[in-house]
């Protein structure tokens, strides 16, 4: 097989075909939208098979460009990204959901939002917009005016596949839950307690963020994007300022790397430890539920004592971080870490080693490596099934490669090894802060804060950047382009959630529907996430 630029250069049915950038570790090449499919199936077939990072579709009409389509793709095994970027699409643009069905939410999206239609796409319902929005409300459009939402809105209940046989009966659960979470919409086709097909209904609270982020300044731009959910908030705030900073080709020092991988690491031990405890309740197992939610609380009170915020929310700013700790604070946040991954350490055997926890979690819920990998699943939902993609691993960025991380790889792809991936993941958590600590109490001595010179007005205007963070869930990733002001023109936001929700309905029948409740909380998705 050709190397992939040999390939885009050697592509002679599309003359119109142009490497836009090419560098080191991250490439831009425009083709004609109708040649995606097959420069697609290429990148598909390389192995290792490349990581579907983001889809972005992008009104540029009034820079002459029409629509245009961003797919990005990440290679392992050259450590390489690749955005194809099609342009020039008025009303249509080829379906790719059949040849990575990993695009399937993202193209109905642009469908609901944007008004073009996916050619070809398998299941061209709508996804965004429930029953009642009238036609030609596409309110991602550059031409669409913000505040007539709810005038000629007429609610109309939700249509659901039938399925007819002796015995099937559905069961609606949500969109209110007994629990405070979100709205989410499950219908059960079952035959008595085993289930047959689950559909899931998500975005009942769409908030419009990428809308609202349009014409904002970056500083603005952040507070918003760290809202977007509370399980990423940091997350979401470092992919951000990422992309911002390729925009502005600033490189952060060191100091600034080590506080931003600390941050993440916090994030992700609070969250893994809550989603253990989650698990627990998914079965009534009030004890370990109850120990996972006081760790929890514990590093949320640690993060609100020593950063300001229980989410993290605000330390992370282009540039840089808002402020550091000093060497007495950093010895007293690690000294007080050790004392939670000690109870931890106390309490997760209790997990681990009962029989009826166990006999719930084993063989229940199980997501096949094969449809892992097409429908993009990332994070510990992906290395439960055997699929060692971790982006602190698989891309130099932040101090990872200092630390060695290794993927946390179970190959059931049940709920138990969602569970043991995420107890290995929060062990090796609490070493990388003792380790990133121990040096922070060493270069913090004397400073407040850390942060490089950074002017928003020398972001390269209508160009492409995207920022990548492994949160607690996974990848998340945020794309950007900027005008000439350097206002936010198109911000898109694609979460680990976002990403994963659509594979779990696969991992449901066969299963009972007393199960699901476990199943759902073994991958502990975000709703927010998607209803951005």
């Amino acid at each position: 097989m050709l190397g992939l630029r040999e390939y885009l250069q050697s592509y002679h049915s599309c003359p119109g075909i142009e490497i836009v950038e090419w560098e080191k570790q991250e490439g831009i090449v425009d083709v004609p939208p109708r040649d995606l499919p097959e420069i697609l199936s290429y990148c598909l077939g390389m192995r290792p098979r490349p990581i579907w990072l983001t889809h972005v579709v992008n009104d540029e009409r009034q820079l002459g460009r029409g629509f245009c389509l961003y797919l990005v793709l990440h290679f392992p095994g050259m450590d390489f990204s690749l955005t194809l970027g099609a342009k020039g699409i008025n009303d249509e643009f080829p379906s790719l959901a059949k040849i990575f069905p990993a695009l399937n939410w993202s193209e109905r999206e642009a469908q609901d939002l944007f008004g073009l239609h996916a050619v070809g796409h398998p299941d061209p319902r709508s996804l965004v917009l429930h029953p009642g929005w009238t036609k030609g409300f596409h309110p991602l459009r550059k031409d669409y005016k913000t505040g007539e939402e709810g005038k000629n809105f007429k609610r109309a209940p939700l249509v659901f596949p039938e399925m007819h046989g002796d015995g099937i009966f559905q069961v609606p659960v949500g969109p209110i839950h007994a629990g405070i979470i979100e709205p989410g919409h499950f219908r059960f086709y079952a035959i008595g307690e085993p289930v047959l097909h689950l559909e899931a209904q998500l975005f009942y609270t769409h908030k419009g963020i990428e809308k609202l982020v349009e014409g904002r300044n970056i500083e603005d731009g952040l507070r918003i994007i760290e809202r977007v959910c509370g399980v990423c908030a940091l997350s979401h705030g470092l992919a951000y300022c990422e992309a911002v900073e390729k925009l502005a080709n600033v490189e952060v020092s060191r100091s600034v790397l080590l506080w931003r991988t600390i941050l993440a690491e916090l994030e992700r031990a609070y969250n893994h430890i809550g989603d253990i405890g989650n698990m627990c309740a998914g079965v009534g197992f009030a004890i370990g539920n109850a120990n996972g939610s006081q760790s929890k609380e514990k590093l949320q009170r640690l993060n609100l004592k020593f950063f300001g915020h229980r989410f993290l929310r605000g330390m992370v700013v282009p540039g840089g971080v808002k402020s550091i700790l000093n060497s007495k604070d950093c010895q007293t946040l690690l000294s007080q870490l050790l004392e939670i991954a000690k109870d931890f350490e106390e309490w997760v055997p209790l997990l681990l080693h009962h029989d009826g926890f166990r006999q719930r979690a084993v063989t229940t819920g199980v997501l096949k490596s094969e449809s892992a990998v097409e429908m993009g699943v990332t994070g510990p939902a992906a290395r439960a099934s055997g699929i060692a993609n971790d982006w602190r691993e698989l891309h130099a960025h932040l101090l990872y490669p200092e630390l060695n991380v290794q993927s946390m790889v179970e190959q059931e792809g049940d709920c138990w090894s969602r569970l043991v991936v995420r107890v290995k993941e929060a062990r090796e958590s609490f070493r990388f802060l003792q380790t990133l600590l121990d040096e922070g109490m060493t270069e913090s001595e004397g400073k407040s804060e850390t942060s490089n010179p950074f002017s928003s007005r020398k972001l390269r205007p209508w160009q492409p950047a995207w920022g990548c963070v492994e949160s607690p869930r996974g990848t998340d990733v945020v794309w950007i382009m900027v005008d000439e002001e350097a206002k936010i023109y198109r911000c898109r936001i694609r979460s680990a959630s976002y990403a994963n929700w659509p594979a779990v309905p696969l991992t449901v029948p066969g299963n009972i529907v007393p199960d699901f409740p476990l199943i759902n909380k073994s991958f502990e998705l975000c709703y927010s996430c998607c209803d951005r």
